[in-house]
């Protein structure tokens, strides 16, 4: 990926502000059980921590990529990373679950841009050419983040309390708004220009109508094949993602720190991931990094599995690599592919990957907590596993049909 220093520049400190949102929310997985014994809730109750931030960060990535459209994505990313912090403090004080349910909701409304708008504003960055590297090198960033802050999480909660560690991401997170007031502004594109530049840079053709009526268009159009993987690939790597902490406490008696070290594996694989991609595309193009993405997630599962029939945590690194590996292959050519759906609103493309991915996390944070609770964890990624198997085959064929057409 040749980029000038200045691009690298801005896809380095949007992937820092990725990575931020990321570990926000996934670096209370192996908290759960320390959440739960603090408010006094079973663990299964305190996974509703997961859902009420995954599910609003997924719902409003759509709209959040429209105002980065029409107000400028660097003026949005300002106001959406000051809110994530805010958020986060908030959620270090809750004094009860409900509380800190309602602080998760409102820290996930203010995230649920960041990717998206990030994603757009690289794409504007970089151009065409090069934006499948250039998004896959900001997802490997990102995600590494999910991975690094279990970790981490677990070490901080360990050492001192859960609330302690949100309190360490709030201030990353404040680094992160410090990060981007340090870009120019021309990286935003017209619209964070001045008021007049904006106005001479409008698009007599671009599209207009009601926002619900576009994103529908766009969701249910010519790439809606796209849109539906992204569904699936975040009700299964996420949703099984957000269950191995409280997974190997409760099946290998890990405790926060181990089972966030092993998680940690995670981050690693989404950047060695976020490096190769582009050259597995140029290799075999965006379906065959979907291929390998699905059957790395496979892999995965078939790992817990193991974990669940011997009891031994070691099957659990190649778990937590492999979905790692296999998420950051996946998501970012969806959200390449996306861009294509309508060039003219990118923001709003990308948007609506991030309301498949993370809604689609959300729900399954959400419906796997109803499998554990009726068949174990063994249901749980059998579940999993039968998923993403119908994606493989049935998603394959119909981005290979979407990929003849595009030629």
């Amino acid at each position: 990926m040749n980029l000038t220093s200045e691009q690298k520049r801005v896809v380095y400190t949007l992937g820092f502000c990725g990575l931020v949102s990321a570990a926000d929310n996934w670096f209370v997985s192996p908290a759960l059980p320390a959440i739960a014994n603090a408010l006094g809730v079973a663990a299964s109750a305190a996974a509703i921590v997961l859902t009420a931030y995954l599910v609003p960060y997924g719902l409003l990535q759509p709209v959040c990529g429209t105002l980065g459209d029409r107000f400028g994505r660097l003026r949005v990313l300002h106001v959406i990373v000051a809110g994530l912090a805010a958020g986060t403090f908030l959620c270090a004080v809750a004094p009860t679950l409900p509380l800190l349910v309602a602080a998760r909701v409102l820290t996930g409304c203010f995230a649920a841009g960041i990717i998206a708008v990030s994603q757009a504003l690289v794409g504007d960055v970089v151009g065409p050419e090069r934006r499948g590297a250039a998004v896959g090198v900001l997802m490997g960033i990102t995600f590494t983040g999910q991975g690094l802050s279990s970790g981490l999480g677990g070490i901080i909660c360990d050492l001192m309390s859960w609330r302690a560690a949100f309190a360490c991401f709030g201030v990353l997170a404040l680094v992160a708004l410090a990060l981007l007031w340090r870009l120019p502004a021309t990286c935003g594109g017209t619209a964070d220009a001045s008021p007049r530049a904006r106005a001479e840079a409008v698009d007599p053709s671009a599209p207009t109508g009601p926002f619900l009526a576009r994103a529908a268009r766009i969701f249910f159009g010519s790439h809606r094949t796209v849109y539906l993987v992204a569904c699936t690939t975040g009700l299964v790597f996420l949703g099984v993602y957000g269950f191995m902490g409280t997974f190997l406490a409760e099946r290998c008696g890990l405790g926060s720190t181990q089972a966030g070290l092993i998680m940690m594996l995670y981050g690693v694989m989404c950047l060695v991931g976020g490096t190769v991609s582009g050259r597995i595309g140029a290799a075999h193009g965006p379906r065959g990094v979907v291929y390998v993405g699905e059957a790395s997630g496979l892999v995965a599962i078939a790992a817990l599995l193991a974990v669940s029939v011997t009891g031994s945590w070691a099957p659990a690194l190649l778990a937590a690599g492999a979905l790692g590996f296999g998420y950051i292959l996946t998501q970012p050519t969806l959200v390449s592919l996306s861009m294509d759906a309508d060039p003219a609103q990118t923001g709003l493309c990308t948007g609506l990957i991030g309301l498949g991915v993370f809604a689609g996390g959300g729900v399954g944070s959400a419906l796997g907590g109803q499998l554990v609770a009726a068949g174990g964890y063994p249901l749980l990624w059998a579940v999993a596993a039968v998923v993403l198997a119908g994606q493989l085959v049935l998603g394959g064929r119909a981005l290979a049909a979407l990929d003849r057409r595009a030629r």
